[in-house]
């Protein structure tokens, strides 16, 4: 079976942020590492080059596939922010719904700046992501 390939790295999470070359969202980045922090208790640690993750949790598939993978975490992309949450249970529809302008995928809920969202809900859904996802991965 195949190694994750994205894994925590000694890379500077302070040299990632002062490479986003949009101030705007450099800040918007910079809120949501305090914020996950105060959500996770944990430090941000670079996972790959283009991940700031906190915490972390082992899975282990019933297909066999395991691995680590960050409690909670975010990626500044080209287009939007990429914010990771729990890939076992999805935001409730009402936390959606009371968002503001965003996507979701799978395990990702894309916004494109920290002004078009709520912050408290969106520190609430990460909250209830990381909650689940300790409950299931103790």
């Amino acid at each position: 079976m195949a190694a994750n390939k994205t894994l925590p790295t000694e890379a500077s999470v302070r040299a990632y942020l002062d490479a986003i070359p949009d101030a705007a969202r450099r800040a918007d980045c910079e809120a949501l590492v305090d914020m996950m922090c105060r959500v996770t208790g944990a430090p941000p640690v670079m996972w790959g080059a283009g991940i700031v993750g906190f915490d972390s949790y082992h899975y282990t598939y019933a297909s066999g596939r395991e691995g680590d993978a960050p409690l909670a975490g975010f990626s500044s992309r080209k287009g939007d922010i990429s914010i990771y949450l729990s890939c076992e249970l999805p935001p409730s529809d009402a936390l959606r719904a009371r968002l503001g302008r965003h996507k979701m995928g799978k395990a990702c809920l894309y916004v494109r700046k920290l002004d078009d969202v709520d912050v408290g809900v969106l520190e609430q859904m990460v909250a209830e992501a990381a909650a689940a996802t300790r409950a299931r991965y103790p």
